[in-house]
């Protein structure tokens, strides 16, 4: 697909406002300009910290060599080769994901027979849960206003529910609660979530590779 070869990285700018408006969707401190990117601290046990690039800069390889155990991430916009010959030998790659942007109107989706939807808000985060019969979550997602943009997070879709159309009213719901119409729509994109947000309108901004020590 000549949309995906072509997109290489991501405007600085609006990088840095999804993070941002990321680290608050997830509880997370304020990203942290380092290395010409941004440092965030997770404090997981999976995740220690993750260091976000725009783009291939020599930052990423001073800091690559300074590092020496997992749980560690390095992630930029640009191809997944791009990444790793900036890294020494003992990084590996992960599953990339892709920066997408959104224009225009997210319309509402009709919710299946035997779904109820929940919306609420509370602190800036936004939280959507589509709720089954038996009050099982089907489906859920997240999403901040903040610094100019409006960042979905964390649309997931159970494995059981999924082919019904969930995403698509998880997404215009969230859509639905944004304030400002100036704020740009923007999320990260799995491999599995990227044909659903193609069909909705979404494009891709920018490949997104992770690295890290396995």
């Amino acid at each position: 697909m000549a949309e995906l070869e072509n997109a290489h990285q991501a405007e600085s700018g609006l990088l840095a406002a999804w993070l941002a408006a990321r680290s608050i969707a997830r509880g997370l401190p304020p990203p942290v300009p380092e290395h010409g990117g941004w440092r965030v601290d997770a404090g997981l046990p999976g995740e220690i910290r993750r260091h976000v690039f725009g783009g291939p800069v020599p930052g990423i390889s001073a800091l690559a060599a300074s590092i020496h155990g997992p749980h560690i991430f390095i992630k930029m916009c640009g191809s997944g080769e791009q990444l790793l010959g900036l890294l020494p030998p003992r990084w590996q790659l992960l599953p990339g994901g892709f920066f997408m942007r959104h224009e225009g109107s997210l319309h509402a989706s009709v919710l299946p027979a035997g779904y109820r939807l929940e919306v609420t808000t509370a602190q800036a985060i936004t939280t959507a849960r589509i709720l089954s019969g038996d009050g099982g979550i089907a489906a859920s997602g997240h999403a901040v206003e903040h610094a100019g943009v409006f960042v979905f997070d964390r649309i997931v879709t159970q494995a059981a529910h999924r082919r019904r159309g969930l995403g698509r009213v998880l997404i215009a719901a969230l859509a639905a609660r944004q304030r400002s119409g100036r704020a740009r729509r923007v999320l990260m994109a799995t491999g599995d979530g990227l044909n659903l947000y193609l069909s909705l309108g979404w494009h891709v901004q920018s490949l997104y590779s992770t690295a890290t020590i396995m």
